[in-house]
C-alpha cells in the first residue's frame, strides 16, 4: 500500500490529509488541528475511542458535546443535534479507497450528517485496515467487516439494523474542511 499516494489522492479531492505511523502520533496531529476552547463532538467511532483521542479531548481545554451524558433518549438526541453545530466533529470512516474516496454506513445519521454538512471542521482518524484498492470495494468492506462488528458491539439483533444510511464522499467542496489522518496501524473496524 502506497500511503503517500493515498494522501496525495485525498488532497486532490479537496481533503486535508496527513499520515501518522502510529495511533499516538495520529492523536497528537488531531489535537494540533483543534484550537483550545473549540466546541467538539463526535459520532459513534471505535477508532477515535481506541486511539485515545476521546480521552484527551474530554480531559482537554475544549467545550465537549457528549451525547452519552444524556439521561434520556430525548436528551441524547438533542445532544446529537447540537453536535451538528460544533466547531469540530471527530469521526472515522468504514472504508477508504486508494484513490481517495471515503465511505460510511450509519445507523442514526448524525455521524454522516456532520461529515456532509455542519461543523466547520471534521477530523477523521482512519486505520490502514480500512483501505481498499478501489471505489468499487468501499461498500463491500463496510457491509462485510464494519457493520457486523458494530452490530455486535451495540448488541443489535441484526447487523442490518446498523445499516440505515450509506454515504460515499468523493470530494470535499469546502477545501480542507474534512481532515483525514491515515494511521499506519489497524484502528477500529
Amino acid at each position: 500500500m502506497d500511503t503517500e499516494k493515498i494522501i496525495e489522492n485525498l488532497k486532490k479531492r479537496g481533503f486535508d490529509a496527513f499520515y501518522a505511523p502510529t495511533k499516538a502520533e495520529a492523536v497528537e496531529k488531531a489535537l494540533a488541528l483543534m484550537p483550545e476552547g473549540s466546541s467538539v463532538s463526535w459520532g459513534g467511532s471505535v477508532s477515535i475511542e481506541e486511539s485515545g483521542l476521546l480521552d484527551r479531548v474530554k480531559n482537554g481545554k475544549y467545550s465537549v458535546i457528549d451525547r452519552s451524558l444524556g439521561k434520556t433518549p430525548e436528551e441524547k438526541y438533542e445532544l446529537m443535534r447540537k453536535g451538528l453545530t460544533a466547531d469540530i466533529f471527530l469521526t472515522s470512516f468504514n472504508a477508504l479507497s486508494e484513490d481517495g474516496v471515503l465511505f460510511n454506513i450509519d445507523g442514526n445519521g448524525n455521524r454522516v450528517a456532520a461529515i456532509a454538512f455542519g461543523p466547520n471542521s471534521v477530523i477523521a482518524l482512519v486505520g490502514v485496515n480500512k483501505v481498499v484498492k478501489s471505489e468499487a470495494e468501499l461498500e463491500e468492506r463496510a457491509l462485510k467487516i464494519a457493520a457486523p462488528k458494530n452490530a455486535k458491539r451495540l448488541s443489535l439483533a441484526d447487523e442490518k439494523d446498523i445499516c440505515g444510511i450509506f454515504v460515499k464522499t468523493r470530494i470535499c467542496r469546502t477545501k480542507g474542511r474534512i481532515k483525514i489522518i491515515l494511521v499506519g496501524q489497524d484502528l477500529g473496524y
